[in-house]
């Protein structure tokens, strides 16, 4: 197996964590924010208001766009000193990786160096097994291949936990995921996995024949700027300033308490999941992709279009396209994309003609857990409104 390291952050400090129960402190902060245009801004101070609580300690939000802007943080940077939150702090941006991801393979299709229709096998035939040979790169992207996860110790957080440190290749997720039968026909259901994202890096790396994240810093952080965002690779930790995170799990007593899991391995998320950043770096990316200065013509509207299928789990209609989901909120489609990792969620969401953006980082306690945390589901709602 190869360890694959950051090609694009100075060296990092692989080293233990101090664990141990934490108690919140007695007093929350109150939010700090500007309002040049204050449409959404009542709503989103009572949305990170009274931070830190039970399911969050911390909330930095950012909403931009034609019809006005709003900045706001909330919460503390660590429970030990209850330091107010650092507004221009990086992050885990979980699976808003794949957009990243999304968009430079769309760049690589309009150059013609990856084609969309075309399997992934062949591509990577010395990985992909014929089982899966009519699998293309599109259902890759759009979530329609029918590939299950592959398997990672531990089904628990605190199994996950102890295993923080682990290195996972991507060539071994593909073939423990590749091994197993197919969850459907390739282009019939939806399934929202990192697996085809993991490929699609590959794929990546095939074709261009370079690593993943230098491409990524080539076409995407480098043009925009974006120099508060970088791919950990197997360091565990989060390179400059940056909030703690916390999840609510069993501790070493037997009591069940949070523990601050700010440092985490996340190989295993890698080109699916892995990416570091700020919501100001998040904001500008996310303008710049719904304004088409990213992927151009009409490969942009593969990541408008969701594929006409259902849901495998839930039999409902796709909400995913290539890289983006779609919900209808206020009244009007708003896309964009989650991510979680333990201890963190983040999101960048805009309507499709970019009048209104929204960036946010929850310093969550419930990250990966069933359903939206409710910090995050009440920043969305205070920022496009209701389902």
């Amino acid at each position: 197996m190869k360890t694959r390291t950051c090609l694009l952050t100075a060296a990092v400090l692989v080293a233990g964590i101090a664990v141990g129960p934490s108690v919140l402190p007695a007093a929350a902060s109150a939010p700090a924010a500007s309002t040049a245009v204050p449409s959404p801004g009542p709503a989103l101070e009572a949305a990170i208001a009274g931070l830190p609580r039970a399911d969050a300690t911390a909330a930095l939000v950012r909403v931009g766009g034609k019809e006005g802007t709003w900045r706001g943080s909330s919460g503390v940077h660590d429970l030990r000193t209850g330091r107010p939150a650092d507004p221009a702090a990086r992050f885990r941006a979980g699976s808003v990786t794949k957009v990243f991801t999304a968009a430079v393979a769309l760049q690589l299709a309009e150059e013609g160096r990856l084609d969309l229709d075309r399997s992934a096998r062949s591509y990577l035939p010395e990985l992909i097994p014929a089982t899966y040979g009519g699998v293309t790169v599109r259902q890759l992207l759009n979530h329609t291949h029918g590939i299950p996860a592959p398997d990672f110790p531990g089904t628990t957080v605190e199994e996950s936990y102890a295993n923080r440190f682990q290195i996972h290749d991507p060539e071994d997720m593909i073939r423990s995921a590749t091994s197993k039968k197919r969850e459907f026909a390739p282009g019939e259901r939806q399934h929202y996995l990192n697996i085809g994202y993991t490929i699609t890096g590959l794929l990546i790396e095939r074709v261009t024949h370079d690593a993943y994240e230098r491409q990524v810093a080539r076409r995407v952080l480098g043009p925009l700027g974006l120099r508060n965002t970088y791919f950990p690779g197997s360091g565990p930790r989060i390179v400059g300033p940056h909030n703690h995170g916390y999840q609510t799990m069993r501790l070493d007593d037997g009591t069940t308490g949070l523990r601050d899991v700010s440092v985490w391995g996340a190989t295993d998320g890698w080109a699916a999941g892995d990416i570091i950043s700020t919501t100001a770096d998040l904001e500008r990316f996310t303008g710049a992709l719904f304004r088409g200065r990213i992927v151009r013509g009409p490969l942009l509207e593969e990541m408008f279009t969701r594929p006409e299928v259902t849901d495998f789990q839930t039999g409902e209609p796709a909400a995913y396209s290539v890289g983006l989901s779609m919900k209808v909120l206020g009244g009007r489609e708003v896309w964009g994309k989650t991510g979680g990792r333990w201890g963190y969620n983040a999101a960048i969401a805009a309507t499709r003609n970019g009048s209104r953006t929204l960036v946010y980082s929850v310093n969550s306690t419930d990250a990966k857990g069933q359903g939206m945390n409710r910090t995050a589901e009440n920043i969305m709602v205070a920022a496009y409104g209701r389902p």
